[in-house]
C-alpha cells in the first residue's frame, strides 16, 4: 500500500432482511462492471438490525452459492465470527470456497460479535455457543490464524495444542486454489485485535465512523508492525461506509476522507431493499463520481 494507490472498490450485502435471490441478483450485477471489484457478505446467525425474527442467511453457505454464480469477484466474509467455528473446520470450509470461487476468496475473520451488542450476543446462546470474554477471544483468534494458515500450507500432518485450540494429526487436503494462501483480512478495532492483525494479515478491515478515530487506529497498528519487525505498507487498509441511495454525496465524500487517509481498499455497504441496477448506481454515483453532489 502507498498514497497513490489505486483504490479498489466493494460491495456488501449484509444477508439479513432479504431474499436469497435478491442478493444473487446484485452479485450477478457486480460480476459484470470491472469497477466492482470484490463483494462481501457478513457472519450472524440471527438479524442485527431491523425485524429480530427476520431472516439471516449462514454467511459461509451462502458466499459458496455465490461464488457458483460468478466469475470475476473477489468474495468474501466480512467477517467471519471466529467464535462461531473452530479453525479447522473453517479452514476447510474456505478451502473449498477457494476453489468452488476458482482462487477469489478474500478470507476476512475477526474476534465475533461485539459484547455490547444484545441482538449479535443472542445468538449465541440461540444455537448452543459459548461466549468468552474479550481477552480469551483475542488470544483464541491469535492461535486460529495460525492453525489455519498451517493447514493451508503444510504438507504433512501435525499436531498443535495452543491454551484454546488442541489438534491431533491436522491435516489439509485440498490446499486452496491460491499459493501460499488466501488473503488473510482481519477486521477489528481494540488495540488487542490490531496486534494481532500486524502478526497475521494481509488486509486489515475497520467499520467507518469518526475518520480521526479511524487515522488513529491505523497509526497504531503501524505502531505494532514496527514493533514486530513488520512493514506497516504489507497490510492494505480497508474499510466499511455505509451507503446512502438518497444522498449520494455523503457517501462520496466519506469515500474520499477514508482514500485521502491511506484506505484503498473501500467496501460499500448496500442497505436494503436494493434497488433495480444498484451495482450500475455504484459505479455511475459512487465509483465514477470525480466531485460531490447531492
Amino acid at each position: 500500500m502507498t498514497p497513490t494507490a489505486r483504490p479498489r472498490f466493494g460491495i456488501m450485502t449484509a444477508p439479513q432482511q432479504v431474499d436469497y435471490h435478491d442478493v444473487l441478483r446484485v452479485w450477478r450485477e457486480a460480476d459484470a462492471i470491472p469497477a466492482i471489484e470484490h463483494a462481501w457478505l457478513f457472519d450472524h446467525l440471527m438479524p442485527i438490525g431491523g425485524d429480530p425474527d427476520g431472516p439471516a442467511y449462514e454467511g459461509w453457505t451462502l458466499l459458496s452459492a455465490l461464488a457458483a454464480q460468478t466469475r470475476r469477484l473477489r468474495l468474501g466474509v466480512m467477517v467471519t465470527s471466529n467464535r462461531f467455528r473452530p479453525p479447522a473446520m473453517l479452514a476447510k470450509i474456505a478451502t473449498t470456497v477457494d476453489i468452488v470461487s476458482e482462487g477469489r476468496l478474500d478470507f476476512g475473520i475477526g474476534v465475533g460479535s461485539r459484547p455490547d451488542h444484545p441482538l449479535a450476543r443472542r445468538e449465541y446462546e440461540a444455537h448452543g455457543l459459548p461466549f468468552h470474554d474479550s481477552a480469551t477471544a483475542v488470544a483464541s483468534l491469535a492461535e486460529a490464524c495460525t492453525v489455519i494458515r498451517r493447514l493451508w500450507t503444510e504438507e504433512k500432518p501435525f499436531d498443535f495444542h495452543g491454551t484454546h485450540h488442541h489438534l491431533t494429526g491436522a491435516f489439509g487436503n485440498p490446499k486452496p486454489v491460491q499459493r501460499p494462501h488466501p488473503p488473510i483480512l482481519i477486521g477489528g478495532r481494540s488495540s488487542a485485535t490490531l496486534r494481532v492483525v500486524a502478526e497475521h494479515a494481509d488486509l486489515w478491515n475497520i467499520p467507518g465512523g469518526d475518520i480521526n478515530d479511524v487515522v488513529g487506529r491505523s497509526a497504531l497498528l503501524d505502531r505494532y508492525c514496527t514493533e514486530i519487525g513488520r512493514d506497516p505498507a504489507e497490510i492494505t487498509r480497508s474499510i466499511h461506509l455505509p451507503v446512502s441511495y438518497d444522498h449520494p454525496g455523503v457517501t462520496r465524500s466519506a469515500i474520499g476522507l477514508a482514500t485521502d487517509a491511506g484506505f484503498h481498499h473501500i467496501v460499500l455497504g448496500l442497505p436494503t431493499p436494493y434497488p433495480a441496477q444498484v451495482a450500475r448506481w455504484v459505479a455511475d454515483e459512487l465509483i465514477g463520481a470525480t466531485s460531490p453532489s447531492g
